[in-house]
């Protein structure tokens, strides 16, 4: 499965503490660990950055991140995030407009979102988004 992490998955990956890590970056390790498709946009790490302030944390994000394949966002991407959060909206569900576009980017290059934001739970539901969760099943 290739998977697209979104940055509340990072963000508890890079901010463990002692306790368990919650189901989302136990994922994510597994996923690296096996070399499955894990994959990213500018947009996430720009969020993460914003989040961690100390220089030593963000040149560390910058480092790991290296690695993981960035996907850039096309004019039609552009285009089709806005159908997806107007077709939301018109159902009654307000989508953040970078989470609709990261959704496209999951739907055009069919990829599984791995994400803890809620946003995302609706837009799988609305959407050919896949979205994995925690137990039997993804949500189509």
């Amino acid at each position: 499965m290739n998977l697209f992490v979104d940055t509340s998955v990072w963000s508890m990956a890079f901010r463990r503490s002692e306790g368990a890590p919650g189901p989302e970056v136990v994922r994510l390790d597994l996923a690296l660990e096996a070399g499955e498709g894990v994959y990213t946009t500018g947009i996430v790490l720009q969020e993460l950055l914003q989040g961690f302030t100390k220089p030593k944390s963000a040149e560390q994000i910058v480092r790991q991140f290296a690695a993981i394949p960035f996907l850039a966002p096309k004019r039609k991407d552009y285009i089709e995030a806005a159908r997806l959060r107007n077709a939301c909206r018109r159902r009654g569900v307000q989508i953040a407009t970078i989470d609709a576009l990261l959704a496209q980017l999951c739907i055009e290059h069919e990829l599984t979102m791995l994400s803890r934001d809620q946003d995302f739970t609706s837009l799988a539901e609305l959407t050919p988004l896949m979205l994995w969760q925690a137990g039997p099943a993804l949500i189509r």
